[in-house]
């Protein structure tokens, strides 16, 4: 079967991260401004986050059999059209109540319609040799994708601001950050407008699409060893990238930077992936992807090991941002390989939206209890006592993670 052409791949990784721009991007990047122009302190934020992840887990579970069944390219548009949407009520700096219920609507629309026909176009562009370029170019261009418009977003932002960051009141930072998010919400539609029209895969996804979703199909995925491992490895790793969203917040709590140079640091936090996903889309299939799997977790394990020991302050930059880079490397090397290595796993092409559903079911429940986990820490023990906290938690779940990465190379470690 014939590879979708380079241009749908690009389509695909625009889509696939600027549709998780509005709920997660920006407030990652911006997350000592969103708490402010919010009114929000790091639970309540993090609630929201689990609100997204219950209605998320719902969408995953009937989402990825609907993947099966119809092609990717209209689903994935109205996904992007809907999500957009959302953001023009973010951009009202509606209550914390309603604010809730936005982050449930996204659940929906960044999930329903679009997760699992992203993970499934992916592996029809990968075909049957190259499933580790395919994700790795998919997880690093989705990061470039995101850098950028963490990079638009502080241009914009600091662009707006009459006076400097630090003389700005409320009101002032608040205007800017409604452009940040005006422009955004544009972008966002016109990138659904380009996919609607031009991300076709003509009969490729025909072969690979049933006629009908059955019960039995359900049952024979999870009767496969490697879906169960995948939902241990998944959650592992996307517990990680959720504490990635608190780098930020340590830059401008410990390191003692302001509002702009912490959200530098985000910014540069979101260059690194796609740097790490273009390497570990170059180099992985030459080699056996379950084993860089094991690696990216160990190295979550020490780059969480070095914050959490609280040995990182102010006056150890350079140890900062090696560790930032270790942590990131490790956590997105991951995320860019635990779907790659389906095909490894025995998992059948044409069952991948449902096993998707499945898998991701277990796997991301961390929108659920993360960001409400590491929001406790946060305001309970203010400052660098806190964060470290949140690392030693980062830590203890990259070591399972390892663990479980570790049994999948062994399992499935025979070539075909």
């Amino acid at each position: 079967m014939r590879k979708p052409s380079w241009y749908y791949l690009i389509l695909l990784i625009l889509a696939g991260e600027a549709v998780f721009i509005l709920p997660f991007v920006l407030p990652r990047i911006f997350r000592p401004t969103v708490l402010d122009v919010f009114q929000l302190d790091n639970v309540q934020l993090g609630l929201c986050f689990s609100v997204y992840g219950i209605v998320a887990l719902l969408s995953y579970l009937v989402g990825g059999p609907l993947a099966d069944k119809y092609p990717p390219r209209k689903l994935i548009a109205i996904a992007l059209w809907m999500t957009a949407f959302g953001g023009i009520l973010f951009a009202t700096y509606p209550g914390y109540e309603v604010l809730r219920l936005l982050y449930g609507y996204w659940g929906f629309t960044t999930i329903f319609l679009f997760w699992a026909p992203m993970i499934k176009a992916t592996r029809v562009w990968g075909g049957e040799t190259s499933q580790g370029r395919a994700f790795g170019f998919l997880d690093g261009g989705r990061g470039l994708t995101g850098a950028l418009f963490g990079l638009l977003g502080v241009l914009v932002f600091s662009m707006f601001l009459k006076e400097d960051v630090n003389a700005a009141d409320l009101s002032e930072r608040k205007e800017a950050f409604t452009y940040v998010l005006y422009i955004a919400s544009v972008i966002i539609c016109i990138i659904g407008i380009l996919v609607w029209l031009f991300m076709k895969s003509g009969a490729n996804e025909e072969k690979i699409q049933l006629q009908q979703i059955t019960i039995k199909q359900i049952g024979s995925v999870l009767k496969i060893p490697s879906v169960w491992l995948l939902m241990v490895i998944i959650l592992c790793a996307y517990v990680g990238y959720k504490i990635t969203d608190v780098l930020s917040l340590y830059a401008r709590e410990v390191m003692l930077y302001d509002e702009v140079k912490s959200a530098q640091v985000g910014t540069f936090l979101q260059f690194l992936r796609p740097t790490t996903g273009i390497l570990v889309g170059l180099l992985v299939d030459r080699f056996r992807i379950t084993f860089w799997l094991l690696l990216s977790f160990l190295c979550c394990v020490l780059g969480g090991v070095l914050f959490a020991t609280g040995i990182i302050g102010p006056s150890t930059t350079v140890l900062f941002f090696i560790s930032v880079i270790i942590i990131a490397v490790g956590v997105y090397a991951a995320r860019a390989l635990y779907f790659g290595v389906m095909r490894e796993g025995k998992i059948p092409l044409v069952l991948t939206g449902t096993a998707v559903g499945l898998i991701s079911l277990v796997g991301y429940t961390p929108d659920i209890f993360a960001g409400p986990a590491y929001g406790y820490f946060l305001d309970a023990y203010p400052g660098e006592q806190g964060h470290q906290y949140v690392f030693w938690m980062l830590t203890g779940f990259s070591s399972v993670g390892a663990i479980a990465a570790f049994i999948y190379y062994k399992m499935y470690r025979k070539k075909d």
